[in-house]
């Protein structure tokens, strides 16, 4: 008879919670490889023997615990640990659930059963507390998480991508595209980061860069994030999309759903990959195009990164103002060369400068993060697209962040720039009854045609 998962065999308990603290792994069991094997016995007994039906579930567990054990020499507090681990098997998600539930971390990577890395404060460190018990054991807890999403990996779909309830991103790759093994990468929805205030705190931006961009959203201009791997750009967007007002219908299309919008009329649509026989993927691009038949004041992409661009752009191009969405790109130059770069991924059949001239009337402000070298995030760049000249999109910039150096603590010092500029973005958000930021920008000089350079 095959042998059921843990999932299989527990799903109905999750409620149930361990009646002791738990403990950090390793921290009071000292012998790893007697803990591993202890471990390894008793999550296997529970998975072949069936829970009797007039036995509570964590009585079942120390039962089992005290078959297992009989013979060794453990202290009380090392057999509370031993429960504490397989408690975390049944009712979480194996060794990482003190991790995933640990505000401080906001980055796990499992790469194999004894190499887990954490980012702590934007530094990445192995984490030697914890551990799995073997390959098997990393592809169970990752099926553990991505089974009640509906999605699945094994050797025909060898990789995932979904999420977590609290909007934990998830991603993970199995044999044979790993040689390493099954790999698991979670970027964990940081709670501490949900509004501007936040943002402000952290020193991300600047109030003046805040109260800009929060005209921006206001004054429904279509808004581009851009930023490397881990830079905070579907944070910034995510805080960003809490400017707009209740009474507008928002919707937002992501691969894995992440944003967190708390106006009442959102309406939140999510890909879906191709089953066994090859059927029934719906991308990005075929959720942008049902979006514009649902009647939106707004529309929210998570990510671009394919065909999708050109439906994007043609969304803010025709009444959809204020949309908003993220691409990965080292600048805003840089973003724009790769929205010009997607839209011809697409196979649209129209000429480079048309497509340049497509994109200079679709997006308004372009917001460019970055992750520095010390692990903090920071608003580096505040765009506005200012023309097209030459056949080339031209930008200016109003923010900026300039690095000086370091300081002797090895972090980033350096300085947040207001340029002496008046944007001509200002200008459109007056037109619209918007003045919260004219002490900002109302004694600035007027920008002249020569002052309107690319960056």
């Amino acid at each position: 008879m095959a042998k059921k998962s843990l999932k299989e065999e527990f799903s109905y308990i999750d409620t149930i919670k361990s009646p002791v603290e738990e403990v950090s792994d390793y921290e009071v069991f000292k012998d790893k490889k007697l803990l591993d094997n202890l471990r390894s016995r008793i999550i296997q007994n529970i998975i072949d023997n069936k829970v009797p039906d007039q036995k509570d579930l964590n009585e079942y567990i120390n039962d089992e615990i005290d078959k297992t054990l009989e013979g060794y020499d453990l202290t009380n507090l090392e057999r509370t640990h031993i429960f504490n681990l397989i408690d975390n098997e049944i009712n979480g998600y194996g060794p990482i659930t003190e991790l995933l539930s640990d505000r401080n971390v906001t980055e796990i990577m499992v790469n194999g059963p004894n190499d887990i890395y954490i980012e702590i404060d934007g530094k990445v460190i192995k984490d030697e507390t914890v551990s799995f018990i073997n390959k098997d054991h990393i592809l169970r807890t990752i099926q553990r998480m991505v089974q009640p999403l509906g999605r699945t990996i094994d050797q025909a779909n060898p990789m995932v991508d979904s999420r977590l309830p609290d909007g934990s991103r998830i991603n993970a790759i199995i044999p044979p595209l790993s040689l390493n093994g099954p790999v698991l990468t979670i970027r964990k929805f940081k709670e501490n980061l949900s509004d501007i205030e936040d943002l402000l705190r952290n020193g991300t931006l600047t109030p003046y860069m805040a109260r800009f961009l929060e005209a921006c959203v206001q004054g429904k201009l279509n808004i581009l994030i851009c930023g490397g791997t881990g830079s905070g750009k579907t944070t910034v967007l995510n805080i960003l999309s809490s400017f707009i007002g209740n009474d507008e219908r928002v919707i937002t299309i992501e691969d894995a759903a992440e944003l967190k919008l708390k106006q009442k009329h959102v309406i939140s649509l999510e890909t879906r990959k191709m089953n066994y026989e090859s059927e029934g993927e719906i991308t990005i691009r075929d959720l942008v195009i049902n979006s514009l038949r649902m009647r939106p004041d707004r529309i929210i992409v998570g990510e671009t990164r394919g065909a999708e661009a050109f439906d994007m752009l043609q969304a803010m191009n025709t009444g959809h103002e204020g949309s908003l969405t993220t691409l990965h790109a080292n600048s805003p130059l840089d973003a724009l060369n790769r929205l010009e770069t997607m839209v011809l991924m697409g196979g649209i059949d129209i000429p480079v400068k048309a497509i340049r001239e497509y994109i200079e009337k679709a997006i308004d402000i372009i917001v460019h993060v970055e992750r520095l070298s010390d692990g903090r995030r920071k608003v580096t760049s505040i765009c506005e697209v200012v023309g097209f000249q030459n056949d080339m999109i031209k930008l200016k910039e109003i923010f900026a962040f300039r690095q000086t150096g370091l300081t002797h603590t090895h972090e980033v010092d350096g300085e947040f720039v207001l340029y002496n500029y008046r944007p001509i973005t200002y200008d459109r958000l007056k037109l619209k009854g918007i003045d919260t930021i004219d002490d900002i920008f109302a004694k600035l000089k007027k920008p002249r045609k020569r002052d309107l350079d690319v960056v």
